[in-house]
């Protein structure tokens, strides 16, 4: 046990933020594909460099905006593809510290601050409808994504495979390990759902075994507005974006959080 705690108090920077960088591959195909994927470098209030893309797929002067925010060991530039299916939504996609081509290290509060930052950017932006901004996050992103919308006006959340906070998902698989005091960071995002009124629109994978279905649930049932579980059946954690089902929850989503 004495081991475990020293392994997880040394090691959980590298086993929480696992760093990918981008293939010169992706970089350049993404270069070549056009007019609407706009590459960005976003300098944060540190100096640190963010790197990623906007993806225009709207029509209008104004768009709808959705910002994503991804797991932990997902580089975000793959998506610039496959949000283009999203015609009425633009699209953010700026990788963390230390992914892909931005610049540091990852923290928790370094996520926050940027998140709070990307979207003080790109809110006053003129071809953005600010009152038309979703967040959504998968995995580790969820728990950004639930900090911006208690901080920021958000119309929504979509929130894939969510965990309740990162103690709970952790306790649950070593239940003997003191995390109390061990855990440097939180993402507690059951704390903050009572106090958040927007829509919320959970994706979960029947078989994730990484962030099992019922701490999305744990969350969904602390929200303080209306919250929409929609479970894709087969699925684990990693495969669930390779299930056509799941872009078309995406966008049923989005569409039903512009209604409002």
């Amino acid at each position: 046990m004495i081991l475990g705690c020293g392994t997880l108090y040394l090691f959980q920077d590298k086993l929480i933020f696992m760093q990918r960088e981008i293939s010169e591959e992706t970089l350049n195909h993404i270069r070549s594909t056009g007019t609407n994927v706009k590459e960005i470098n976003l300098k944060m209030q540190d100096g640190t460099n963010l790197h990623g893309w906007f993806v225009k797929n709207s029509n209008p002067q104004k768009s709808k905006l959705l910002i994503y925010f991804g797991a932990n060991a997902e580089e975000v530039s793959y998506l610039c593809d496959e949000m283009k299916r999203y015609k009425d939504w633009s699209v953010v996609l700026l990788n963390y510290r230390g992914y892909g081509l931005s610049e540091g290290n990852p923290s928790e509060e370094h996520l926050y601050s940027d998140a709070l930052e990307i979207y003080d950017y790109f809110s006053v932006q003129s071809n953005v409808d600010r009152s038309n901004i979703v967040v959504m996050g998968r995995s580790l992103g969820t728990g950004v994504a639930t900090y911006l919308a208690e901080n920021r006006n958000v119309k929504g959340l979509i929130l894939i495979t969510p965990y309740d906070n990162l103690q709970s998902l952790i306790q649950k698989k070593a239940p003997m390990l003191p995390l109390g005091f061990m855990l440097k960071y939180r993402f507690d995002s059951l704390a903050r759902a009572p106090l958040l009124q927007v829509p919320l629109h959970i994706i979960t994978a029947s078989e994730d075994k990484i962030i099992p279905p019922w701490h999305s649930e744990q969350l969904a049932a602390a929200w303080g507005g209306k919250a929409f579980i929609h479970e894709i059946q087969g699925e684990d954690h990693n495969s669930l974006r390779k299930n056509d089902e799941y872009w078309d929850i995406i966008k049923n989503s989005l569409e039903n959080i512009s209604k409002r």
